[in-house]
């Protein structure tokens, strides 16, 4: 290995056969591993997992609002629902227990009645059927409207006539009538003279003749064989229709009033019917029915045999108004039929009737089925008319029909229990957690705030600390910090600036090689400028020995005056540190020709004349 020489550039480097130096097989350090614990690398690690963090509670955050958000509007949602369901279920109640009371009450005034009928009859030895009258009959049949519920009930008394009594029958209607009239317009109100009345009465039994074409030819006699369901008395007396009294008409001419006789007649039970009533108006349905009324009739019987009949009309629509129930109102009620409803065949089966509650009352929708089916799991229902009956003793087609009414709820109603709680409510939630994510970002803002300064100055510091110390040196420092070091201050990395109580770094070196190298002519020169070219010179210079020092793998020891001193084989281990230090030496020389005739048109003519002295030690 050579020493440094006595003339200044003037040192050797023995060369292999091929013209290259022998430091040239030895692969070139391009640069020093890099720092493993540099602070700028932890802030950032850092940095990176505190920006994780706010993600991840942001996310949290907002998962548990929109949780929070939708559970608060669902169960306030589903509240409202609840208190609907359970006021809807009980006016439903209320209303179907109502209803069927007041039906019970239909069946037992009229069973009441003609028992009263055939009690009478019984206990007057003059009597006997088909030549009956009820006395009073008007004022009789008004009391029994005020018991079953309805304002102006219509309530015939029709007595079977049979072919052997119909001889009789017009002279009895001639003695009767004029009583049943006086007693009817006593106490109903005289509109006419009963004579008048009886004038327009036809006496014997009859129907009405139609042609072809259905019109009307006149007043037929009843000559068919077989009993005949006579219109005899009736509640209210009614007006004459073109001169005539709706008197002694055979009834059964009429298909539901003939379907029911033959359920009375052979069960000797009541039964029930529809009629249809039509009117060309506005409120009328689609098929033209203004409304459809009931007819119940109720068996008269004398020793088990049917004697005569009381038919009741039960008007729906007065019957729904008068319910009389606090809170009903937008819902729907079906009357359902288990026969045809009217004059509808098989294949057209119409066996509802629809009713409205609203604020005004009731009102007919028409003969379908009206309620909304998203309400089918409310509904409401109650049997108001079941005639238990053997259909054994029913003549074959007849059908007894049996009413069921069911009640459901309308979107109205509904609505009428939706508030803007549930909206209110999520909103003051969402309100809530927005704030709270407001303070949060705030408090995230001044805490980066200082965390930013903080991670600034320890940036500084540890630019400070690598230039000061290799990086295996830096690194040890670093971790001595982690390891429990509470001193932050890297300007004094070893602790202790007094040298008490401090950790100290300390290792020993065996195989190293130190290269000095200085600037021969540098005082000569140095003397003859200014300060500031002087520092241009060794700042230029050694700043290029700092790059061949970094590129080799050379450690920077010190620089005294225009002195470099450097050393190979620490603090990391080299086996080849004397060859290291000889080609960093190599390349210094080299540069420093270069570097100086760059700066001679700066510092001046003498500049090129400088020249390296390299000393190296092993």
């Amino acid at each position: 290995m050579s020493k440094a020489s006595t003339q200044p550039g003037d040192w050797s480097i023995s060369e292999n056969s091929t013209g290259m130096s022998q430091f040239d097989s030895i692969a070139e350090r391009s640069s020093v591993e890099p720092a493993k614990h540099t602070a700028p690398d932890v802030a950032n690690r850092e940095e990176k997992a505190v920006t994780r963090s706010k993600v991840l509670v942001f996310f949290v955050l907002f998962l548990a609002v929109s949780g929070t958000a939708t559970a608060t509007y669902l169960l306030m949602e589903t509240g409202e629902r609840n208190d609907f369901e359970a006021a809807f279920a009980g006016i439903g109640s209320e209303v179907s227990t109502v209803a069927g009371q007041k039906v019970d009450q239909m069946y037992s005034a009229l069973d009441s009645y003609s028992l009263f009928m055939s009690s009478e009859v019984a206990a007057d030895p003059n009597a006997s059927w088909p030549f009956v009258t009820v006395r009073d009959y008007s004022l009789k049949s008004e009391k029994i409207g005020g018991l079953i519920g309805l304002e102006n009930p219509k309530l015939a008394f029709c007595p079977i006539v049979h072919e052997e009594d119909r001889e009789r029958w017009p002279s009895f209607v001639f003695e009767w009538a004029p009583v049943y009239y006086q007693e009817s317009l006593d106490n109903e109100g005289n509109r006419y003279p009963v004579q008048d009345l009886m004038n327009m009465t036809v006496p014997y039994l009859h129907s009405y003749g139609f042609d072809e074409s259905f019109m009307f030819t006149g007043l037929v006699e009843v000559e068919r064989p077989g009993p005949v369901l006579a219109n005899w008395q009736m509640y209210p007396l009614e007006d004459p229709v073109e001169g005539l009294m709706f008197r002694n008409y055979d009834m059964l001419e009429f298909p539901e009033i003939g379907d029911q006789f033959q359920i009375t007649e052979s069960t000797l039970r009541p039964s029930i019917s529809f009629i249809q009533l039509y009117e060309d108006s506005l409120g009328a349905d689609a098929d033209g029915v203004l409304t459809v009324d009931s007819q119940i009739m109720e068996p008269i019987v004398e020793n088990e045999k049917l004697v005569g009949v009381l038919i009741l009309r039960v008007p729906w629509l007065e019957f729904f108004q008068n319910l009389n129930i606090d809170g009903l109102s937008e819902t729907i009620a079906v009357l359902r039929s288990s026969c045809n409803i009217g004059f509808a065949s098989a294949f057209d089966k119409k066996n509802e009737l629809s009713y409205l509650f609203d604020s005004s009352g009731a009102v007919f929708l028409g003969q379908l089925d009206a309620h909304n089916p998203k309400y089918d799991d409310l509904v409401v229902s109650q049997v108001v008319v079941d005639v238990d009956v053997d259909k054994a003793e029913l003549p074959e087609g007849v059908c007894v029909p049996e009413l069921t009414l069911d009640l459901y709820p309308t979107e109205v109603f509904e609505i009428s229990f939706q508030t803007s709680k549930p909206e209110l409510y999520t909103l003051v939630v969402v309100a809530i957690f927005a704030f709270t994510s407001l303070v949060f970002l705030l408090y995230d803002y001044f805490v980066g705030r200082r965390q930013r300064k903080f991670i600034a100055r320890i940036t500084r510091q540890d630019q400070i600390v690598s230039n000061v110390f290799p990086a295996a040196i830096r690194d040890r420092l670093f971790e001595g910090e982690q390891k429990g070091s509470k001193d932050d201050n890297l300007l004094d990395p070893l602790g202790g600036g007094d040298g008490a109580g401090g950790t100290l770094l300390a290792d020993l070196f065996l195989e190293t090689t130190v290269v000095f190298a200085d600037i021969a002519g540098f005082t000569a020169w140095a003397s003859a400028r200014e300060p500031a070219q002087v520092f241009i010179l060794l700042e230029t210079i050694y700043g290029v020995f700092d790059k061949h020092a970094y590129r080799h793998n050379v450690f920077k020891v010190e620089t005294v005056g225009d002195c470099y001193v450097a050393v190979a084989g620490l603090p990391e281990p080299d086996k080849d540190h004397a060859i290291v230090v000889c080609r960093f030496a190599r390349d210094c020389v080299k540069t420093m020709k270069e570097t100086t005739l760059k700066l001679e048109v700066s510092l001046g003519p003498d500049t090129s004349e400088l020249d390296l002295r390299v000393g190296i030690h092993r």
